[in-house]
């Protein structure tokens, strides 16, 4: 009896050390896929929900439904080109394409770029919808006769100067959340965070300004 005692003594703790051993493997095995799968969620979400790195922070925030069709109000009777500045997941530049425009989308963020060719890729507009991945500061808009930005008021100013620069004067800017700090609207629609503002650039007083330089002299 004593020796069959202590071999069922050294028996047990064999089997709650094994037994152990399983749970601990088991553990580790869980953790790691729970903590690799957060690591996955988080490197995919993360891009959506915070700025990109630009000049001035930009972070994402879709267009509402209502901002998408204030924005098309102010695109009724306009044709040409259109550009959505800091172009998100493409609402807009789709819901454009949608009404006829040949539209393009700059996103410095390259998730919501993708997302946004497939997106029109799904609603059937992806040959009339481009989506480029580069930083605003560093494209010309000179080429687009509309122009749609959703941006913050820290970039406002220099981004107003920026257009008056460099876009022709039959072209309309339609800002969404914050107006311009300088131009004086043509159109406004829209309550609260929906309003829209555009602006008409022949309006301004570069335009007059070019147009005078560019008339031919006249000699006294």
């Amino acid at each position: 009896p004593g020796a069959m005692s202590q071999a069922l003594a050294k028996e047990i703790p064999r089997e709650e050390s094994e037994g152990g051993s399983r749970r601990s493997s088991w553990g580790l095995l869980v953790t790691a896929g729970v903590g690799g799968a957060l690591v996955a969620l988080y490197a995919v979400a993360t891009p959506f929900v915070t700025p990109a790195l630009r000049k001035v922070c930009l972070p994402f925030v879709p267009a509402t439904a209502a901002q998408i069709q204030n924005v098309l109000k102010m695109l009724e009777n306009r044709s040409g080109s259109l550009v959505d500045i800091g172009s998100g997941d493409g609402r807009i530049v789709i819901a454009a394409a949608k009404k006829g425009f040949q539209a393009v989308g700059y996103e410095l963020n390259p998730w919501l770029a993708w997302y946004s060719r497939y997106c029109a890729w799904r609603d059937g507009v992806h040959q009339n919808t481009k989506f480029y991945i580069s930083d605003l500061w560093k494209v010309s808009f000179s080429h687009y006769r509309n122009v749609v930005v959703f941006g913050v008021p820290q970039m406002m100013p220099e981004l107003e100067k920026k257009l008056e620069e460099e876009l022709e004067c039959n072209a309309r800017i339609i800002a969404c959340r914050f107006p311009f700090p300088c131009w004086i609207p043509d159109h406004t629609t829209g309550e609260g965070i929906d309003t829209v503002w555009a602006y008409d650039l022949k309006h301004s007083r570069r335009c007059k300004t070019k147009s005078l330089k560019m008339a031919p002299e006249t000699e006294s």
